[in-house]
């Protein structure tokens, strides 16, 4: 008997997992290069009630970093990742391809039990926050900075200044990005699946090859 799409997941913890996963509605702030690579990993561990939002279209310079291939280039990344997950799983996301406002955010993040921040600039963050602590959503957020990452949950996050330059130019970025997109959905996982979630924060530094779990 040939094995389902989600025979490692089934592995883990049985087919109650993916009901589990199926029930939880996650909107992902940001589709570059940790929000589209997490994302791809969440629909091929179950997910299918995701939110994606995101303004940008996808560049040439983004194919090293994300997921996208060159047929995508020019297409609105929340609507290349629909598509791109549609074709891999058969679950269909909600594309969002729109700015996160002061005005939109609100609606944006509406009926979702989890926010995930993939931003890459502080104004975004600044709204995302905001609008989670008022409505009491919770918010696990995500950045890069050169050699290092960070997943923190928003009761112990601040947000940091805007850097000069693309966050993702730096030699080999993509090994930072793959990691702190898999740590983030281990987070993710755990606080969809377990009775008591882990809500860890953690510190990738990638000179050392290290993650740390913040005290």
């Amino acid at each position: 008997m040939a094995n389902s799409r989600f025979h490692h997941e089934e592995i883990y913890r049985g087919k109650d997992l993916q009901v589990k996963l199926a029930t939880k509605h996650v909107t992902v702030c940001g589709v570059g290069a940790l929000g589209s690579n997490l994302v791809d990993t969440l629909v091929r561990q179950s997910f299918k009630n995701l939110r994606v939002i995101d303004k940008d279209r996808v560049e040439p310079h983004n194919i090293g970093t994300q997921i996208w291939m060159d047929a995508d280039v020019g297409a609105f990344k929340t609507e290349a990742l629909k598509n791109r997950m549609f074709r891999t799983t058969g679950v269909e996301i909600e594309s969002v391809s729109k700015e996160l406002t002061a005005s939109t955010a609100k609606n944006l993040l509406k009926k979702t039990d989890l926010v995930l921040d993939m931003f890459d600039n502080s104004a975004s963050r600044a709204l995302v926050q905001n609008e989670c602590r008022a409505r009491k959503i919770p918010c696990l957020h995500a950045g890069l900075f050169e050699d290092y990452g960070e997943i923190i949950w928003d009761g112990a996050y601040t947000v940091p200044k805007d850097v000069a330059g693309d966050v993702c130019d730096y030699p080999l970025a993509r090994n930072l990005i793959v990691i702190a997109s898999a740590v983030a959905a281990e987070e993710v996982l755990s606080f969809c699946l377990d009775a008591k979630p882990r809500m860890g924060n953690w510190t990738i530094t990638l000179r050392d090859l290290t993650v740390r779990r913040q005290k």
